[in-house]
C-alpha cells in the first residue's frame, strides 16, 4: 500500500525541515512531498535537504490551489492513502499511524485529527475559536453531520478521495467547503483525537478581519451551493 504525505508550504522555511525530519522518524516507510506554494523564503531548499520531494508552484496560488496540486502528484504516482500534515509544526507525526488505521481497514474515506473530541490542552485564540464553532455549525446545517472541528486540516484519505480531490479542490477555508462535498457525495468521514502543537514560527496568516472575510464569503459560497442543488 502507497502512502504519501502531503505538505503544503508558504514561507515555512523556519519549520519545514523539523516537520518532514518529525515524519520521517515516525513513519520512515511513508513518502512525503511538500508543495511550496510560491514561497518568498527559502522553504523549497529547507524541505529537499531534508529529503522531502518539492514541487514548486510559480507563484502563490493558497491553500486550496497548493493542496490540488499535492492531490494531482498523489493520483498520478498512484498512491493509495494521502496524508494532510501543515508546514508549521501543529500537526504532530505520532497520531498519524491511529488516523490511518480506519483508511486501512477501509471503514472509512477520511479521518479528520480533531482537536475537540477530548479535552487537550490546545488553546485558540477567540477569534478561531468563534471560526471553528460557526463553520462545525454550518456544516452541520447543510449536511446533518455533527463535525466537532470543521477546520482541521489534519486529514487522511483514501484513493477515491485523491481522485476526487485531484478533480476539484476549493480555494477559500477549503476544509470546509470540502466536507460539505464529501457528505452530500455518500462518502463517509470521521473525526479522531488529536493533540495540536503550539505553531513552532512565524504567524497564521488568518487574522481576526480575514477570518470575518471568510466566514461571510464561504458561507455565501455554500448557501449558493445548497440551492443549486436543491433546484436540481
Amino acid at each position: 500500500m502507497k502512502v504519501l504525505t502531503i505538505i503544503p508550504a508558504y514561507n515555512e522555511e523556519k519549520s519545514i525541515a523539523d516537520v518532514i525530519s518529525q515524519i520521517k522518524l515516525n513513519l520512515p516507510e511513508i513518502d512525503i512531498v511538500a508543495v511550496n506554494d510560491g514561497s518568498s523564503d527559502a522553504t523549497s531548499a529547507k524541505a529537499e535537504s531534508a529529503g522531502a520531494r518539492v514541487i514548486n508552484l510559480p507563484f502563490n496560488l493558497g491553500i486550496g490551489g497548493a493542496m490540488q496540486t499535492g492531490y494531482l502528484y498523489a493520483k498520478n504516482n498512484k498512491y493509495d492513502i494521502a496524508i494532510q500534515v501543515d508546514g508549521d509544526g501543529q500537526h504532530n507525526p505520532v497520531y498519524i499511524h491511529n488516523l490511518m488505521e480506519p483508511i486501512i481497514e477501509g471503514k472509512v474515506d477520511m479521518v479528520i485529527g480533531s482537536r475537540f473530541i477530548k479535552k487537550t490542552y490546545y488553546k485558540p485564540s477567540l477569534a478561531r475559536k468563534a471560526g471553528i464553532v460557526f463553520f462545525s455549525s454550518l456544516v452541520r446545517f447543510l449536511t446533518n453531520q455533527k463535525v466537532k472541528d470543521a477546520t482541521s486540516g489534519f486529514r487522511v484519505v483514501n484513493k477515491e478521495i485523491i481522485q476526487y480531490f485531484s478533480n476539484y479542490y476549493p480555494t477559500d477555508y477549503p476544509e470546509v467547503d470540502v466536507l460539505v462535498k464529501l457528505y452530500r457525495k455518500g462518502f463517509k468521514v470521521i473525526e479522531m483525537p488529536v493533540e495540536m502543537q503550539e505553531r513552532k514560527t512565524g504567524k497564521s496568516s488568518i487574522t481576526p478581519l480575514r477570518s470575518i472575510y471568510y466566514m461571510v464569503k464561504v458561507t455565501i459560497s455554500l448557501l449558493i451551493g445548497s440551492l443549486k442543488i436543491a433546484d436540481e
